[in-house]
């Protein structure tokens, strides 16, 4: 009954989506680089201007994109309760990873997402996902189907979703080297308006607009798998 009062005080507020996002909330964002481990060592990613475009390329054109459109069709399916329809998605967001480590990168914080929240942020919306998808689950449909369930926006989930992405592209690239802190915020400053704009088209856009054409990073990604030394699981 307490949280139940407790779910119902907080209900379409976004406070939620500023602790699942954040770097406490224990999905292991830390350990995964997107493939800019490769990308640094390479000389890719080497300074402030080439850290900026390679994210923005990763929103626009990439798995940022590609990762709100999914997250938009997960929040609509649970608000509609479309069993069929979050299946399907589940689905389609493993089939769409372009390596083994992406696969991992998206399934290993997905499950640990629905873990945690399960835990301590309980919903009806948990409960039919679970019911009707078994087996692992990206991430981007996990964050979805939790938002739905308290009621967030989907402007604001996706949003925060995207923002939490480029946050963690940054923290990677400062662990690696090539920036400093000061760096790292200019670049997270400078994606804001594209993070809103992705967040904007995605939130209107149809799964048959899923594409991707970064193809520099999936090959990273790739590459990552022998690279002989490492600090990042992807």
């Amino acid at each position: 009954m307490v949280m139940l009062i407790r779910i119902n005080m907080i209900e379409g507020n976004a406070l939620p989506l500023l602790v699942w996002l954040s770097p406490s909330f224990p999905v292991g964002a830390f350990a995964y680089s997107h493939a800019l481990e490769w990308a640094v060592e390479s000389g890719d990613v080497s300074d402030l201007e080439s850290c900026k475009a390679w994210i923005a390329d990763l929103l626009e054109y990439g798995s940022g994109r590609t990762d709100s459109i999914l997250l938009a069709h997960a929040w609509h399916a649970a608000v509609k309760k479309d069993g069929s329809a979050i299946l399907e998605l589940a689905e389609l967001a493993l089939a769409l990873q372009p390596s083994a480590e992406r696969h991992l990168e998206t399934v290993t914080q997905g499950n640990a997402f629905l873990t945690a929240s399960a835990a301590a942020w309980p919903s009806e919306k948990l409960d039919f996902l679970r019911h009707h998808v078994t087996g692992d689950v990206a991430y981007p449909i996990a964050v979805g189907v939790a938002a739905s369930g308290f009621k967030i926006r989907l402007q604001n989930t996706l949003e925060s979703f995207l923002l939490g992405f480029v946050a963690n592209l940054v923290s990677s690239v400062i662990r690696l080297g090539p920036l400093g802190q000061t760096n790292g915020q200019k670049v997270i400053a400078h994606s804001l308006e594209l993070v809103c704009r992705v967040a904007e088209e995605a939130a209107h856009s149809k799964l048959t607009d899923i594409g991707n054409s970064v193809f520099r990073s999936d090959i990273a990604s790739l590459r990552h798998e022998t690279q002989y030394t490492r600090l990042f699981r992807s």
